[in-house]
């Protein structure tokens, strides 16, 4: 009897210690949100490309040339997305100005359908919507934007540096066991590649649906093309939900900006024809048995991220889950964890790769 009390103190005790470690968890994701979240982008930029550097350097071009122009492309790319940002957040902003009182008088026109309350509760918000505030918002997003490109651009450097060294680290961490430091080089290269895998055909699957959806509101004569294909660009990064909201935000814009509902049907139409025949045929074909992950539990992985770490969160949700599948695969005690972040209950642990 007593063994059994002393069994089940010891159970509480670690549950409780369990519950402290992950709440102290929790407060640290929040609170060092920006840097870690700059980190998680370095990161996954270091990765995709070190097989960039891989590949360059296979055609005998030295190591520290290599490594230099990723560096420039990086940073390069860094500014140019951020200054795109910048830009399409402007003409936003100077259209939002010209377009304030057509809007006011459209949102309560298309929601007529839902009664007179649901019209009031519009058009009180409409009021109330604070455009100097969000302008000024808009402005801080677009400082911090700038501020993230120098942070994650310093960090990828320094991985960079220390690229050499991480073998014989790995390897001095594990006791200079040679097999383990190899299997855990494995595991690691295999996150790796799934998520360089992930992130490649999502991006072509996503420049190829924004340009389809610039090329409809450029056919409709609409203003706002280039800002509303970089959010469907964006957004497609989402599972499940970011093709929807984009396709939502296109025919609210639509008819926002011309009040015609011939036009808005054009654009709810063709917007959800390349949503559905690029999400549900072509991203599915290219990205094959890449991921291998429940689809509850990527929409519980958006929704955990993005409670933690906002709208960047989201964005990270999938390679993080990726990467928590792929090591709970090794870890005995974690393996359930595996089953249930998995489609199949068959979890994946990247050593087939």
């Amino acid at each position: 009897m007593q063994t059994q009390n002393e069994l089940l103190r010891e159970r509480l005790q670690t549950g409780f210690l369990g519950i402290i470690a992950f709440a102290l968890l929790l407060f640290l994701l929040v609170q060092a949100r920006f840097m870690l979240i700059c980190l998680a982008v370095a990161i996954i930029i270091f990765s995709l490309t070190s097989d960039a550097i891989g590949a360059i350097a296979r055609r005998r071009v030295p190591n520290w040339l290599a490594t230099t122009l990723a560096l420039i492309g990086i940073g390069s790319g860094l500014l140019w997305a951020s200054a795109t940002v910048v830009s399409q957040i402007n003409e936003v902003v100077t259209t939002s100005i010209s377009y304030a009182e057509q809007m006011q008088a459209a949102l309560p026109a298309l929601l007529e359908w839902l009664g007179p309350e649901a019209q009031q509760t519009v058009d009180t918000a409409i009021r109330n919507f604070n455009l100097t505030g969000w302008m000024r918002t808009a402005a801080g997003s677009a400082s911090n934007l700038l501020s993230a490109a120098v942070l994650i651009f310093l960090f990828v450097g320094f991985m960079f540096a220390e690229r050499a060294w991480f073998p014989l680290k790995v390897e001095s961490l594990l006791d200079h066991d040679k097999e383990a430091a190899l299997r855990v080089r494995k595991i690691i290269t295999s996150i790796m590649r799934r998520v360089n895998r992930y992130l490649v055909v999502k991006t072509l699957v996503s420049a190829a649906t924004a340009a389809c959806v610039w090329v409809i509101f450029t056919l409709a004569l609409l203003p706002l093309a280039g800002p509303v294909a970089l959010l469907t660009f964006i957004l497609n990064f989402l599972p499940s939900v970011g093709s929807i909201v984009a396709t939502l935000i296109s025919v609210v814009l639509a008819y926002v900006l011309t009040g015609d509902l011939g036009t808005t049907a054009f654009i709810a139409i063709a917007c959800s024809l390349v949503q559905f025949a690029i999400g549900n045929v072509i991203d599915p074909m290219l990205l094959g048995q890449t991921l291998r992950l429940s689809s509850f539990g990527i929409i519980l992985s958006l929704a955990f991220w993005g409670a933690i770490w906002g709208i960047p969160g989201m964005f990270l949700a999938v390679p993080i889950m990726v990467a928590v599948m792929i090591v709970c695969a090794h870890i005995p005690w974690l393996r359930p964890v595996a089953v249930m972040l998995s489609r199949e209950g068959h979890p994946d642990d990247g050593l087939t790769d």
